[in-house]
């Protein structure tokens, strides 16, 4: 996993460039029916929650990306867990949902090429209340404790785990955080945050355990060198 374009990173919004090229994120397809069941799985890294292609990202990116998967990094009790940072801070949590270049013919296909992949990400806070949009995954966890197990999950409106302003965003091209960590990931990093329970938030660090039988915890890549690369923003940042 060497290499000059990995993610994460630490985002520094004096250095990022305002472009206005960046137009805002458009989801299809994200608002499931009960009746679509998904594959919720422990596969001993993280907790992956497994997507239609009728997901599609249609707007902000100049070519069309299809879902594959979302999935989470987090910390542990005593420690936040995103994997990027802004201007230094670790926030508690983030998911990433990845989608594939539809010029391909599969995410697999699609992962080896520069412009195959696009991630979309967003941290994670403690708030005041629950979260319903994340409790639909996070009341499933007890069920997949152990690597390998797997359960299923009625769709859900997929857009509410994402911010509700998809206008605010920093983007740069960058890496998968799991190996093989191929460089073809254009990054979207939302301004916004999400915010959970106190409870939800130690349901998700407490809950899957990994390999070892040990519980689950601190499952971010850290920081990786920019390399002269470039992050840029949607909106003025300073």
């Amino acid at each position: 996993c060497g290499g000059t374009k990995q993610s994460p990173i630490n985002v520094d919004t004096a250095q990022a460039i305002f472009s206005p090229d960046l137009r805002p994120i458009q989801l299809s397809g994200y608002s499931l029916p009960a009746n679509k069941l998904l594959k919720l799985k422990n596969n001993g890294h993280t907790v992956v929650l497994e997507l239609p292609e009728s997901l599609a990202l249609t707007g902000g990116y100049a070519q069309q990306y299809r879902a594959v998967q979302l999935h989470l990094h987090w910390g542990s009790p005593s420690g936040p867990g995103s994997e990027h940072t802004v201007n230094g801070r670790r926030f508690a949590a983030e998911i990433h949902v990845v989608h594939y270049n539809t010029k391909y013919d599969s995410f697999e296909e699609a992962m080896v090429h520069p412009d195959g992949l696009a991630v979309l990400g967003a941290f994670l806070e403690v708030g005041h209340g629950e979260n319903q949009y994340y409790h639909e995954i996070l009341k499933h966890l007890l069920e997949i404790q152990e690597v390998g197990q797997e359960t299923l999950v009625p769709g859900f409106n997929i857009a509410g785990l994402l911010p509700a302003n998809l206008k605010l965003y920093f983007h740069y091209n960058g890496s998968l955080t799991t190996p093989p960590c191929y460089q073809t990931v254009k990054w979207t990093i939302f301004n916004q945050t999400m915010l959970l329970s106190h409870h939800q938030m130690s349901m998700l660090v407490s809950s899957l355990r990994g390999d070892d039988s040990k519980f689950l915890q601190n499952n971010y890549r850290p920081v990786q060198n920019l390399h002269g690369r470039r992050v840029l923003a949607s909106f003025q940042t300073t």
